[in-house]
């Protein structure tokens, strides 16, 4: 059964850690000029419902710089929820390529892709959740001053789908997030309550 990375909480916490420092390896690797395909002949579906310049090049090279490929597909090249079910396009497409990253609006969209397909899927972005960035974001953190755990963070900005992720990231890697927002555009209150114990708005 595939398992797919949709929200930070797909992984464990000492998952997410073993994923960071990994890519710090790889890192470092790529920056000595070192050869190293693991996903040789592999291939990447990645659908763009939402553009991205950074997005699409760090998937594409990535995939290249480990020896695989990528094919990109716009709005324009997919019918994802209009002329063909979501749940048909999941199961074509996994058919063909060994994992599909998707760009999109409606989390429920990913939710239901990765529901009916036999690859992993990557979430790249949707309205909710921005767990690819995150994983970048914790990445430099401790790359520069190591552990986040026990630390506090402060996120000034509306509740969008980076404070969501923030919110889970706050749990799965053990730090205080203050959330500085205007009212009326908190973060999903779901989500804030769930996660009290480590999380809180101020205004």
């Amino acid at each position: 059964m595939a398992r797919h990375f949709l929200t930070l909480l797909d992984l464990e916490p000492a998952e997410l850690d073993w994923v960071i420092n990994r890519a710090i390896e790889l890192k470092k690797m790529q920056h000595a000029g070192d050869i190293y395909e693991p996903l040789k002949n592999q291939v990447l579906g990645m659908i763009f419902e939402k553009s991205s310049t950074r997005t699409r090049i760090s998937f594409e090279a990535g995939m290249t710089q480990f020896g695989g490929s990528a094919i990109f597909l716009s709005s324009r090249d997919t019918q994802l929820g209009r002329g063909e079910p979501i749940e048909d396009s999941a199961r074509v497409m996994s058919r063909m390529v060994d994992a599909i990253m998707i760009r999109t609006f409606d989390h429920e969209t990913v939710q239901k892709f990765a529901a009916y397909s036999k690859v992993p899927v990557i979430n790249a972005l949707t309205d909710d959740f921005h767990p690819c960035q995150l994983l970048a974001d914790m990445q430099t953190y401790v790359e520069h001053r190591g552990s986040i755990k026990g630390k506090t963070v402060t996120w000034v900005g509306d509740g969008n789908n980076m404070c969501h992720s923030y919110i889970n990231a706050a749990r799965q890697f053990d730090f205080k997030l203050n959330i500085a927002c205007p009212e009326g555009f908190d973060p999903h209150k779901q989500l804030v309550d769930d996660n009290a114990d480590r999380v809180q708005i101020i205004r």
